[in-house]
């Protein structure tokens, strides 16, 4: 496929960055991923913003233009042939000397990289999949906040984990910080339905601040569905009775069934929409996420 590197169309395998930038020598960096519909990309100006707001906190001289992003999309998608693409795009700090710097960054690379989306059978939106219960936790931000960084080795650590369990094949699996209290996927973020309420982990839990989590809440105000953020066990979380999670690629994904580390099962939803994966309210916010995909699709977003 290819790529952006600094604004130049190459060869992903031609792309290459200094064994000097602090990207690679120190983590400092941060990316967004999110994917086109019609071929434009969604909630762009979200991620940019997010994006933006991450480059200042860690000292990276960069502020996205977002006519530009979306004129650079469209050029990438034309390149590499896709109507529809999966899209990461990052910043890193930059080539600076061996050491750990006091000042600002002000020569970050920033690149584009894209992939084909997966093409969904009919249907496939309304769905379950597992939710496996992990033993390693969320790590703690390193600053206030957790910043979508190239520190993924918690994340990459959770994923190895989830080999172990034969049982939970194509499951997303769920941190519990360090207090034991349910925080995010491993590449998701996570919504519970009690009592008629979408309850979803508090930013204090330590987890990122999604941009599609901000939006499916808006969604369900929409919607007449109250949005409670707070502090959930894993108790709760089998409780629920809907659960779903959410990212920017997945959209909305309904679980139907939770497993603790033992094995043990706790199906979601039965006798409310259960022969499908999504109950009556995520149901409802797919089919209204979906809306809105569609007139980004038509220009109208």
């Amino acid at each position: 496929m290819k790529l952006l590197l600094n604004g130049v169309q190459m060869e992903g395998q031609e792309a290459v960055v200094s064994v000097y930038d602090h990207g690679f020598l120190y983590g400092m960096g941060l990316f967004e991923t999110f994917r086109t519909y019609g071929g434009r990309p969604f909630l762009l100006d979200r991620h940019l913003r997010r994006l933006a707001d991450g480059c200042r906190e860690l000292g990276i001289a960069y502020e996205p233009d977002e006519a530009v992003i979306r004129g650079q999309v469209a050029e990438l998608l034309e390149a590499n042939g896709l109507e529809e693409a999966y899209i990461r795009f990052s910043v890193s700090a930059g080539e600076e000397a061996l050491g750990l710097p006091a000042g600002a960054y002000t020569r970050p690379n920033v690149v584009m990289y894209m992939k084909e989306l997966p093409v969904l059978p009919a249907g496939a939106r309304f769905k379950g999949k597992p939710l496996q219960l992990l033993q390693v936790l969320r790590n703690t931000p390193e600053g206030d906040i957790r910043l979508k960084s190239f520190h993924y080795m918690n994340n990459i650590g959770a994923k190895r984990e989830l080999l172990g369990y034969p049982w939970a094949q194509g499951a997303e699996g769920l941190f519990l910080d360090g207090r034991g209290f349910a925080a995010e996927g491993i590449v998701s973020n996570l919504f519970l339905v009690r009592h008629g309420v979408l309850c979803t982990p508090h930013l204090n839990t330590g987890i990122l601040s999604g941009i599609t989590r901000a939006f499916v809440m808006e969604l369900a105000s929409g919607i007449g569905l109250p949005v409670e953020e707070g502090w959930y066990r894993w108790d709760d979380v089998v409780a629920a009775e809907e659960v779903f999670i959410t990212n920017s690629i997945q959209e909305l994904v309904p679980i139907d069934v939770r497993y603790d580390r033992t094995g043990k099962a706790f199906p979601v939803g039965e006798g409310a929409g259960e022969e499908e994966g999504a109950g009556p309210w995520t149901r409802r916010l797919i089919e209204a996420y979906q809306r809105c995909t569609a007139e980004s699709e038509g220009g109208s977003r």
